[in-house]
């Protein structure tokens, strides 16, 4: 998978941490989370292990946007995404 996107609120710590280390273990290389609760966009990539992890892997980037911000997935180069488009 070349791409995972959360929406999350009320699963926001458990997003970050168990699914983050999840994905970040089975090779996705871009991990996105629409953060509701601080309206942004968090941005996982460049997984690495490390085992203070939950599952063993963590991404070793993250970078939060805020609208205006676009962002191009890194498997879909030709698309634009804006973060503004994102949120509610």
């Amino acid at each position: 998978m070349a791409l995972a996107v959360e929406v999350a609120e009320s699963s926001l710590d458990f997003d970050r941490e168990r699914k983050g280390s999840l994905y970040a273990r089975t090779g996705i290389d871009d991990y996105w989370i629409v953060n509701l609760v601080d309206r942004v966009l968090e941005v996982y990539r460049d997984p690495e292990p490390d085992a203070s992890a939950v599952d063993g892997w963590r991404y070793r980037s993250v970078t939060v946007l805020t609208p205006p911000a676009v962002l191009v997935p890194l498997a879909f180069t030709s698309i634009q995404v804006a973060v503004a488009d994102l949120l509610p």
